[in-house]
């Protein structure tokens, strides 16, 4: 962890904790290399020189990570040496911070403004405005409210090929470069024999869920899936923006970045008014 002043468009961050990667200074703990993920510790295997992400809540943890002892999820390690490392709880203060938190104003969210898109494309270009009702161009201006609860989630019912509808945890995530949601057997979208992670149905499919808020505001969502293998391989495979991209994840719906084109989705961080935050479209 260090402490770097972050400005982005006229805004600023001061004091705000940040992770910085270091590949070999430091072994990695045991607790960490469990994941199935890939490294990404390398601005090689990164891909970039860094990532700030969109979220409803202050910290990347929060009260969690201050407990010690087993209740402790194991995000945060204080080293003695660069051999020697031990799970430690951290204040919230020291934890990594979303840093429109430290915002001066325009501190309590965002909006993502991204065009409709109806077809692959290349390239998408878009806003992403800081602020909720603070300037004037950040308004509600109508946008239904869904509110989260303590994990960051909604719920999503869906009825799938059998007829039997179920409930299942949701979210919206522009980092998801598609709608994932279930596993195949539910929705009856074969899998993809040769990319892993993404549904190739033989002819597109259309899939419609009701998406619910912890305060009971409610919406229908209807979205398409078409094959990834047919999505990669157009224009040459150059292109990366895609409406119809899917895939499975078990017992969840993400809401990933195809549910931004054509809207204005707000991400309202955590206040005394929202504890847990909201999404708002």
């Amino acid at each position: 962890m260090q402490t770097a002043d972050v400005e982005i468009a006229g805004e600023k961050a001061s004091s705000l904790p940040i992770q910085v990667i270091n590949g070999s200074e430091f072994s990695v703990p045991s607790g960490c290399t469990k994941s199935s993920s890939n490294s990404a510790d390398t601005l090689e295997t990164l891909g970039a020189n860094g990532i700030l992400g969109v979220g409803l809540f202050t910290q990347d943890c929060g009260a969690a990570c201050v407990q010690t002892g087993t209740t402790n999820p194991g995000l945060y390690y204080e080293c003695s040496s660069t051999s020697s490392c031990q799970l430690t709880g951290e204040s919230l203060t020291q934890q990594v911070q979303n840093p429109i938190s430290l915002f001066a104003k325009d501190n309590n969210g965002v909006i993502i403004e991204l065009p409709a898109v109806s077809s692959p494309e290349v390239t998408l270009s878009g806003s992403l405005i800081f602020g909720i009702g603070t300037e004037s161009n950040n308004a509600l201006n109508g946008a239904t409210i869904y509110t989260a609860n303590d994990y960051g989630d909604f719920t999503a019912t869906y009825t799938g090929v059998s007829g039997k509808a179920g409930s299942y945890t949701s979210f919206i995530d522009s980092g998801s470069n598609g709608y994932f949601f279930l596993d195949s057997a539910i929705p009856g979208i074969p899998d993809c024999a040769d990319v892993g992670g993404f549904y190739c149905p033989a002819t597109t499919q259309n899939i419609t869920a009701t998406v619910q808020g912890a305060n009971g505001a409610s919406d229908s969502v209807s979205f398409s899936i078409a094959n990834a293998d047919t999505l990669f391989n157009t224009d040459n495979g150059n292109d990366t923006v895609f409406s119809q991209l899917g895939g499975p994840a078990m017992d969840t719906f993400d809401f990933g970045l195809p549910f931004f084109f054509g809207r204005n989705v707000y991400t309202g961080m955590q206040s005394s008014a929202y504890p847990d935050g909201y999404w708002a479209y």
